[in-house]
């Protein structure tokens, strides 16, 4: 049996139990070998540096924008999942669904944060990477992780055009329309891109309007349900699963490589 002390606190008694030893494997922290233990051993708290120096929670040197960017990525995450219980990825209800969500669906309010807070992480994704790049944090050691960071730019953006679609009215249309289309003019991939006739065998052309880029895209020829489906996949599940495993690769580095970085 664990012994208890009469003057501990309910956590602390807690903490003696086999359940809590398994949750908090060192216990209530009572001096500075305690702490980065518990930094070292726990799960939740592992990505974080033992140590912090001075600059790294000066707002003026790190605007604050890579946590900005995480919680913003969060509440698209809730907000997401909220609003999948009620949208019909086809042709025949999207639009209708996301009138309902506005108008009558509870907590339609969901919509209106999931836009916004889209727009809100591109800004804050590229405001970050500015930060970053102004303050020399991409030099060795760092060149690994800024090479994640523009990965992960690039998936924001991607995650952005891929939920453009989902609402499917003109404007949506129109810009995956014209979106594909750019996707057709990529060199070598793309039909009407350069470079594409250099994959052709004889007479045999690999890279045609059903096998280019633009095609796998859209799922078609052309912006209909088949490329509806395709981008709700990607935006729901594919790219937000990715964009999760760069993330921990993300803060994992920063850690390895001693905190946020200074200035010089």
């Amino acid at each position: 049996m664990p012994y208890f002390d009469s003057g501990e606190s309910l956590f602390e008694k807690f903490c003696k139990t086999q359940v809590g030893r398994a949750i908090f494997r060192t216990g209530i922290p009572r001096n500075q070998r305690q702490r980065m233990m518990i930094m070292l051993n726990g799960v939740f708290l592992h990505l974080h540096p033992v140590r912090l120096p001075k600059h790294a929670v000066k707002v003026k040197y790190t605007w604050c924008m890579g946590g900005l960017s995480f919680f913003v990525f969060l509440v698209l995450t809730v907000t997401g999942i909220l609003l999948m219980f009620y949208y019909r990825p086809t042709v025949e209800y999207a639009y209708g669904d996301i009138i309902d969500l506005k108008e009558q669906v509870p907590l339609g309010l969901m919509r209106e944060i999931h836009r916004w807070g889209a727009h809100l992480m591109v800004v804050t994704v590229w405001l970050h990477m500015f930060r970053v790049f102004m303050t020399g944090s991409y030099k060795p050691p760092r060149e690994f992780n800024w090479v994640i960071g523009v990965i992960l730019l690039v998936l924001t953006m991607l995650m952005s055009f891929t939920g453009y679609l989902l609402p499917w009215d003109q404007l949506a249309i129109w810009a995956i329309t014209v979106g594909s289309n750019m996707a057709g003019a990529t060199p070598l991939v793309g039909a009407s891109g350069p470079g594409a006739s250099l994959l052709a065998i004889g007479d045999v052309n690999f890279i045609t309007s059903s096998s280019d880029a633009r095609f796998a895209m859209l799922g078609g020829r052309f912006v209909g349900e088949g490329a509806l489906l395709r981008f709700y996949v990607l935006h729901c599940i594919g790219l937000p699963f990715v964009m999760m495993i760069f993330m921990i690769v993300h803060f994992w580095r920063v850690r390895k490589d001693g905190g946020i970085s200074g200035p010089t």
